[in-house]
């Protein structure tokens, strides 16, 4: 049922607030189809205690809705437990675990939670990471909507920028996988950028390319596949007669990188520049 109204919203508003409102009433007042709340035995000396070690094991063994019970009852039943802030993580983590379209809107939304209810608890890093991963898990490709890919640059960089010289757990360990979601988001949005400019080197239509590749460099100087940006900026260039802008650009591209299918070519290009010879003739 939650899958249909997903579907039936996607077509009208994928990315507002309107799915996320209808996944989450759909999850509460849909009728229940599993067994129901985990109770702890009678009699159980900590009760909470209980309720997060079952929670845990089957989180490890990723038995999302098994788990997601044992931490439900924990934090509906003990509000004051110490367990309660982790098995509220521990909830959001089971929907992300589930990989639907309809689980990661309510994975952002139990992360979300988490964060304004314990901004500093020592896995509020943590959940910022998690936060970023529903919307980097659901990114597309470059010719498509790139809605997922902004909200998770957005919330990966928020991740980055406050944690990255936090030397404690788990916020240091996570680090070097944030930055590399992260420069695969950008390379991502990226990618649409670099197509429509060599769309326009491609149909010769050279100050067309050579704005799409500046505004992709200004905006992104890492991005990973600038060695093909910098070579048709500079081949966009030297088709216009501009040969004294474009040299910098092959020579940036020889300096950057030390493989890469343009090198040769640029060599050749800066050679030609030098001597004042720029074969920029139709069909060079």
């Amino acid at each position: 049922m939650i899958t249909m109204l997903v579907a039936r919203l996607s077509s009208r508003d994928r990315s507002g607030r309107g799915l996320q409102a209808l996944v989450i009433a759909a999850v509460l007042f849909a009728p229940a189809c599993a067994s129901g709340p985990k109770k702890p035995p009678t009699g159980t000396p900590e009760p909470d205690k209980f309720l997060f070690e079952r929670g845990t094991e089957a989180l490890t063994e990723k038995r999302w809705l098994t788990s997601r019970e044992y931490f439900r009852e924990l934090v509906d039943s003990y509000p004051q437990s110490r367990y309660r802030a982790n098995a509220k993580l521990g909830v959001a983590d089971t929907y992300l675990g589930e990989r639907s379209a309809e689980s990661f809107v309510l994975a952002a939304n139990e992360f979300r939670e988490f964060l304004s209810f314990y901004p500093t608890h020592t896995l509020a890093g943590y959940a910022q990471y998690k936060l970023g991963m529903t919307y980097y898990y659901q990114m597309r490709g470059p010719d498509r909507d790139q809605t997922e890919t902004r909200e998770a640059i957005k919330e990966l960089s928020v991740f980055v920028e406050r944690y990255q010289n936090d030397p404690s757990e788990p916020n240091r360990s996570l680090m070097p996988e944030a930055q590399q979601h992260l420069r695969d988001a950008r390379d991502r949005l990226d990618d649409y950028e670099y197509r429509v400019g060599y769309h326009y080197f491609r149909t010769r239509w050279y100050p067309g390319a050579i704005d799409r590749f500046k505004v992709l460099l200004d905006r992104d100087p890492k991005y990973t596949r600038r060695d093909a940006v910098f070579y048709y900026l500079a081949e966009s260039l030297l088709k216009i007669q501009r040969p004294a802008e474009a040299l910098p650009y092959y020579d940036r591209l020889i300096a950057e990188f030390e493989t890469s299918e343009y090198l040769e070519p640029a060599r050749k290009r800066v050679s030609e520049i030098k001597e004042g010879v720029t074969t920029t003739k139709k069909g060079s």
